[in-house]
């Protein structure tokens, strides 16, 4: 497939508490970095996503006290309780993979009382990030997606591409996921029925 002038790379949440290592660690999550930055020569357009909570988040099972991975009902909706991570000014919040030609940076989760998986809507599905604004005007047709975790930020953010009218696709190779509770099955049967392509990052050029 060749990329053309009108599609954007979105590379999300590549940062070091996603990591080995890191406080909510996704296995294997290291090896997309290398992959990833071989595309940086074929896409002229790079977006990337970041998380950036804030202390006490409103996911962090800490602020619940529960422990990590439960699940409780907030006023916007059913949330997993997550290990305190990419916390505002830490190094776990800091990009693992530089970008020096990605042109927008897109923070996320910055609410203390709602959470964000999506590049393009928060969990309350009211609140946009500007992001989808953001492609149209600049006339982006197709979005490729690559990034942390396929089942969580990368699924709700390539569902959200889709219904905002963009071609879809999730470089597999370049992503990894959490697969808690066969999520990352259920990520990928929502995908295709939502018309989001699986592509490998050998198939573009």
């Amino acid at each position: 497939m060749k990329i053309s002038a009108t599609d954007a790379l979105l590379i999300i949440d590549a940062q070091n508490d996603f990591l080995p290592g890191g406080a909510l660690a996704v296995i294997q999550g290291d090896q997309i970095i290398a992959p990833i930055k071989a595309l940086f020569d074929r896409f002229d357009h790079i977006i990337m996503t970041q998380d950036w909570h804030p202390q006490s988040h409103i996911s962090f099972a800490s602020s619940h006290n529960q422990q990590p991975f439960a699940q409780i009902e907030l006023p916007y909706g059913s949330q997993i309780l997550w290990p305190d991570q990419c916390v505002i000014g830490s190094s776990g919040a800091e990009l693992a993979l530089i970008v020096d030609k990605a042109e927008l940076i897109i923070r996320k989760g910055f609410h203390a009382h709602t959470d964000s998986y999506s590049a393009f809507l928060e969990a309350d599905r009211t609140t946009h990030t500007g992001l989808a604004g953001y492609l149209k005007e600049r006339g982006f047709k197709r979005v490729f997606l690559a990034g942390l975790a396929t089942d969580f930020c990368v699924a709700f953010s390539a569902l959200d591409a889709a219904a905002a009218g963009f071609e879809t696709f999730v470089i597999e190779d370049c992503c990894r996921a959490i697969d808690h509770n066969g999520s990352l099955e259920a990520a990928w049967n929502k995908m295709f029925s939502a018309g989001v392509q699986k592509i490998a990052s050998n198939d573009l050029r």
